[in-house]
Order: structure tokens, then sequence, then C-alpha cells
């Protein structure tokens, strides 16, 4: 065996890699949720552009993001961008310590599990990390469905003869009125179909592409010395951007359906809203709102992987000497 070789490729996991046995997780949860928090603040407005152009009927279906975004500013002004803006902070909060620690231990069992196959280490980190989103994302879908039924009418209110709401909790009653608790659970199966292949498309994305850079970059690199910090948010970033590109294009008409299914006050069925694209937009209709959810996706992605990898490295404990 090459000692040398082996010697590196440690090295540069030791400095992005860090176990969840080695993080401080009330340290963790209580500085994440401020931080999570203000980039939810700042990229919020994507998500209720993209709802926008996803729902969109008539003359609206041939705005683009940049119009969408004008008009929302024309008719509601800034706050108009952030609609449902407080349902999905209070929910968030939940629905991450729940996505973040059953993506972390089952990402630390699947490693466990593929160790005796002895595969590429891309291979490792796409198996792992993919399954380790969709276990984050099934767990976390209790809470965050009824969240997202709530934000997306309050996003869309009073918008192609949309119902205007008094706030969320205005929202969940009269849903519960109507529906019963499961009506804050509408769309809850395209969702799962959603969000935890998107989840796991993602995360591998993300941890496959990472150790491909990394790989990359190692046969550059001929120095002994670890790589920065700058060059470790790089790899991090390159890796959010790339994982949010393969995402976007392969859920985008998933996510389509089921916000028109979450919105619609009609509860048409899931082939209804199928028929109805394909007669107002041909094929292309399951891609509205393609470029908003290329960036929202790449833009959260990037932003919560940067934001999440700093926080393990502030939280990881430090040992005893």
């Amino acid at each position: 065996m090459d000692t040398t070789t082996r010697a590196k490729i440690p090295s540069l996991h030791h400095q992005t890699e860090i176990n969840w046995d080695d993080l401080d997780k009330t340290k963790l949860y209580v500085v994440g949720a401020g931080m999570f928090s203000g980039v939810t603040v700042a990229l919020y407005p994507v998500s209720v552009i993209k709802t926008r152009m996803q729902v969109a009927t008539g003359e609206a279906v041939r705005r683009n993001a940049a119009a969408t975004f004008r008009n929302i500013l024309k008719v509601d002004g800034v706050p108009g961008l952030y609609r449902g803006f407080g349902t999905v902070i209070t929910g968030a909060i939940p629905a991450r310590i729940i996505f973040l620690t059953a993506l972390e231990t089952t990402k630390a069992a699947s490693l466990k599990l593929v160790e005796p196959f002895k595969l590429s280490e891309p291979v490792q980190a796409a198996f792992a990390n993919g399954l380790g989103g969709l276990s984050a994302s099934l767990c976390s879908q209790a809470v965050f469905v009824p969240i997202d039924v709530v934000s997306q009418k309050l996003m869309v209110q009073g918008y192609s003869g949309h119902v205007r709401y008094k706030g969320g909790l205005d929202v969940a009653q009269q849903i519960i009125k109507a529906d019963g608790i499961r009506g804050l659970y509408r769309g809850f199966g395209l969702s799962v179909m959603t969000y935890s292949p998107s989840s796991a498309v993602w995360w591998a994305s993300y941890g496959s592409s990472q150790r491909i850079i990394w790989s990359a970059f190692d046969r550059w690199n001929d120095k002994e010395s670890s790589p920065s910090q700058l060059t470790i948010v790089g790899v991090q970033a390159t890796g959010g951007i790339i994982a949010g590109a393969v995402t976007s294009c392969v859920t985008t008409p998933i996510d389509t359906i089921k916000t028109r299914l979450q919105v619609n006050q009609n509860k048409p069925k899931a082939m209804e809203v199928v028929r109805r694209l394909i007669a107002e937009d041909g094929w292309k209709g399951f891609y509205r709102g393609l470029g908003p959810r290329f960036f929202s996706s790449s833009a959260w992605g990037t932003s919560m992987i940067v934001c999440y990898e700093y926080l393990k490295r502030l939280c990881a404990k430090v040992e005893e000497v």
C-alpha cells in the first residue's frame, strides 16, 4: 500500500468531514436556527416568484421571472415577496432539527454499511449522502407539508382569483374547517415524491461531486499542506451548485403539479392538473418556474451547505489533551 498517497487523502477528509458524534448538538441546533433563518430571509422571495409562476393562468402564464417579480412589487410592494414568511420560519426550525438529525445519523450508518464493499469514494459518498437525504426528507415531511400548504396559499392569495387570508393561522383554521386535519396534508404523496427523491438526488450529487473535485484537487496539488478554508468553501459551494442543477432538472415537473394541487380551491386530482398544464402550455408547462427553481435550488443549497459545513466546524467538540 502506498502510505504517502493514503496519508494525503485522510488529511483532506479531516478538514472537510466532521462526524455527527463529534458535534456539540445543543450548539448546533441553537446557532443553526439563527444562521439558517438568516439564509431564509435572503432567499425567500425566490420561492414566492417560483410559486406564482407555477400557478399562473391566462396572460400571467407568459410572464418570466423578472416580469413576475416586477408585478409582485407593483401590486404588493416588498411585503408581497415575503407572504407566508412567518409561517415558514416558525415551522422551519423544528423541521430542520428533524432533517439534520436524520441526515447525519443515516449518513454515518450508511458509510459503515458500504465500507466492506470497497467502493470508490464518490460512489460511497453518493450512496451515503443520497440515503441520508432521503431519510431526512421522509422524517421531516410530517412537519414540512402543513407548513408548505399554508405558506403557498399565503404566497398566492389574491392572485388569479385565489382567496385572501388574515394570516397563517386563518389559513390553517379554514383548511381544517373545510377538510379536517387531512386538508393540511394535501399533496402529501406528491410532496414525498418530490422532496424525498429531490433530497436524495441533491445530497448524492453533492457528496459525489465534492469527492470528485477533491480528487482532482489532490492530483493537481502536490503539496503536503492541508487546503485553506477558502478552498474548502469553494469546493463545497461548487458541489452545491452542481447538486442544485441536477436536482432542479429532475424534480421540477413533480413540483409544479404538487404546487397546483396545494393551492387550487377546487381540489383537483393529479391527472386533472396534468391535463390542464398540457392544454395550457404543452409539455413545457411542467417546467414552469424552472429558472427560479434552478436558482432557488442552487442558491438555497449552496448557501445552506456552506453555512452548515461552517456550522459543523464551529460546533465540533474540542478534544481534550
